[in-house]
């Protein structure tokens, strides 16, 4: 059964070079929340490739990276040329969007809502909170 476009969802990710955070947003498109965190390694395509058809994705908003002043940052070029990767293999629009402090709100919000210490310290949490914080903003813009 073909899901009408209204209530495809839009992915967004947080890159990075060891994991890459993932988030979703409901199927109205109202508000994102984290999913997953999964390893930047020789099996990324084919995880990313599941969840764009199991959860019917129309469209990627990409953390674009820069630093406070704007500037490319270390990790830029290797954002631009995922973004690439990821229109020609998924035939999908991909947002770059900015990235700056959404590693830090996302730390926030976890102090505030995970109780125990240890699972605070989960490296995967961070990565997904992050791409969830991106996608917010950039369904807040819309």
């Amino acid at each position: 059964m073909e899901v009408t476009p209204q209530f495809k969802r839009i992915l967004s990710i947080d890159f990075g070079l060891k994991r890459i955070g993932l988030a979703l947003t409901d199927p109205l498109k109202t508000f994102a929340y984290p999913f997953e965190t999964i390893s930047n390694d020789k099996n990324l395509w084919t995880k990313l490739s599941k969840v764009i058809q199991l959860q019917e994705i129309e469209k990627i908003v990409l953390g674009y990276p820069t630093k406070e002043d704007g500037s490319n940052s270390h990790i830029t070029k290797n954002v631009l040329n995922f973004k690439t990767s990821l229109e020609k293999k998924f035939q999908l629009e991909v947002i770059l969007w900015d990235e700056r402090y959404s590693s830090s709100i996302a730390q926030e919000i976890i102090i505030q809502t995970v109780n125990k210490k240890s699972r605070r310290r989960e490296k995967g949490l961070v990565d997904r909170g992050a791409a969830a914080v991106i996608l917010q903003e950039y369904l807040d813009s819309l």
